[in-house]
């Protein structure tokens, strides 16, 4: 199958504290690491390694940070035939700091990625692929949104079917003024915090029904450690988590891996519970290696989580 992705590519920078900094303090941390991550190259590198042709739509700085972002999309063989350069605007760089309590603080640059320039979008690519994959970064706006909408619309039109997944950054900048812009998908994904921003509700029956009243179909709410709900008009699931036997060590990431594997199962024939299970493991595998794209998720792991 091929499968088209807009999305961030990054460094990340990662540190891991015995707490957050307060204002004005400084801290040494426990361990460091420099990786390449954002949400449209772990979801490309995810598809890759199973197997799956896909193309990138990303934007890159002319600086060494680029390498360091692009390296495990070039390690699996990821298409950059949509991969931009951008002369001015630098490779985007998220700092994530992690407390071994579970709490996690990000500083996150867009950079180059948001200038990704909707002229250079090819409709062949589009209707070619057996899915479009968007990260809801892509439409916080400016030219990267216009890229992600004008390729929305002609995946609507070949009859393609559209991932989008939220993230908490992207709704911290927009809130529910993404509504209209995700509603086109053919899944939603993302998790509690974003599904009550996003309606700007209280619960998430009271959300679910908000989507519902806008024409939305199939939703997918990730809830950590509990696993994930699947939603459509006509029922609601809880797919709970799928236990490991190696610890939880970095969560970034993991949930761009679940949305890649949802994509893959879906399109590989199994109903949304079965894929959603599916997605769960990956998501749980991606967890127990530090990096967003450290653990190399395949069709043998994935077979072995869920036969355990």
């Amino acid at each position: 199958m091929k499968f088209y992705v807009i999305g961030d590519v990054t460094v990340d920078h990662l540190y891991f504290l015995h707490h957050i900094p307060t204002p004005g303090e400084e801290v040494s941390p426990i361990r460091s690491t420099m990786q390449p991550g954002g949400a449209g190259g772990t979801v490309s590198v995810t598809l890759s390694r199973l197997g799956h042709e896909v193309i990138l739509a990303a934007r890159v700085g002319a600086d060494p940070f680029a390498e360091v972002a692009l390296s495990r999309v070039r390690e699996v063989g990821v298409s950059e035939s949509g991969v931009q350069i951008d002369p001015q605007a630098l490779t985007s760089t998220i700092t994530v700091m992690h407390t071994p309590d579970g709490q996690r603080a990000m500083i996150s640059s867009g950079g180059a990625n948001r200038n990704l320039d909707a002229a250079k979008l090819k409709k062949k690519d589009i209707d070619s692929s057996s899915a479009l994959l968007v990260s809801a970064y892509s439409l916080i706006g400016g030219p990267q949104r216009e890229y992600a909408v004008k390729a929305i619309g002609y995946a609507k039109k070949a009859g393609v079917p559209v991932f989008i997944d939220l993230g908490t950054g992207a709704v911290n900048a927009a809130g529910s003024r993404l509504l209209d812009s995700v509603l086109s998908a053919d899944y939603l994904l993302l998790n509690q915090r974003e599904l009550l921003s996003l309606t700007e509700q209280d619960n998430i029956s009271e959300a679910l029904e908000s989507l519902y009243q806008h024409g939305m179909k199939q939703v997918i709410i990730k809830v950590g450690a509990l696993g994930s709900i699947v939603w459509t008009p006509e029922d609601t699931e809880l797919i709970e988590a799928v236990p490991l036997e190696d610890d939880i060590v970095d969560s970034t990431g993991a949930g761009d891996t679940y949305t890649a594997v949802l994509a893959h199962s879906l399109l590989s024939g199994l109903g949304l519970t079965e894929a959603a299970r599916a997605a769960n493991a990956a998501g749980a595998m991606a967890a127990t290696q530090v990096g967003a794209q450290s653990k190399n998720i395949t069709l043998e792991g994935l077979k072995a989580a869920l036969s355990a």
